[in-house]
């Protein structure tokens, strides 16, 4: 019988819940910011930039339209998923039930939109994604309105995203993320563990809300409207850890 050594299993561990991450990328001269994590299942897409008008991305080429095979198209559509034409001609949407994106959060903070979005690795007709440290080759661009129509001389390009492997620390309560932030009092934390209790506190330590994370989830939704612009301490729980935050109120 082959013999599996504590070191084995932890290889194994590792390998078997890895993920990997490009970390916000700022893409030159458009405005916009990208990141796009994996996990063994499902990737997660953050992509920022200015609400006045659509964003969009291309996956699998850097050399604009002709050279991706799917597109995520931010506009005032209920379309998130695009098929290329091939050409430059416009991309065309996907059938409703082809939609493989999930839109996870929509938020304006000024001029700035933030969308989280997800989808499974692989998606029938769509870019497969991998959950390695391999590069992932995009094209970007962005449109002057909402409605999507040609980008005309928007910022229009394409690059190459690195990916690294998240260690231990990156799964903690510390490697959580709040956005948008600054907020309008409505924010939402990720994280990548479960959280099971979220309190929001002052800056002089007067405790101003506290939220029951359901089902202890690694998402939740924080409202606060109402309250006075300034900073603000957020405190993550579990059974086994803590971590601090802050985020700006506007």
């Amino acid at each position: 019988m082959k013999k599996i050594t504590l070191l084995s299993l932890l290889m194994l561990s590792t390998l078997g819940f890895a993920q990997f991450s490009t970390g916000t990328v700022t893409i030159p001269g458009s405005g916009m910011t990208v990141k796009i994590d994996t996990n063994t299942s499902i990737v997660t897409l953050t992509l920022t930039g200015p609400s006045g008008g659509w964003m969009g991305l291309g996956f699998g080429g850097s050399n604009g339209m002709p050279s991706v095979s799917d597109m995520f198209i931010w506009n005032s559509s209920a379309n998130r998923d695009y098929t290329p034409s091939g050409s430059t001609a416009a991309p065309s949407a996907d059938a409703t039930a082809s939609q493989s994106w999930t839109i996870v959060s929509d938020n304006v903070v000024g001029t700035t939109r933030t969308v989280v979005a997800t989808r499974a690795l692989v998606s029938a007709g769509d870019y497969t994604f991998t959950n390695s440290n391999s590069a992932i080759p995009i094209i970007y661009a962005r449109g002057s309105a909402q409605a999507l129509a040609y980008h005309g001389n928007n910022p229009h390009s394409g690059i190459v995203l690195q990916r690294t492997q998240l260690g231990v620390e990156d799964f903690s309560l510390n490697a959580s993320s709040v956005y948008p932030n600054p907020s309008n009092g409505t924010f939402t934390i990720s994280s990548k563990t479960n959280m099971t209790e979220i309190n929001v506190y002052s800056q002089t330590g007067a405790l101003v809300k506290t939220i029951k994370v359901e089902d202890s989830s690694e998402k939740a939704e924080v409202i606060v409207n109402g309250l006075q612009a300034g900073v603000y301490l957020i405190e993550l729980k579990n059974n086994a850890e803590k971590s601090w935050k802050k985020v700006i109120v506007n």
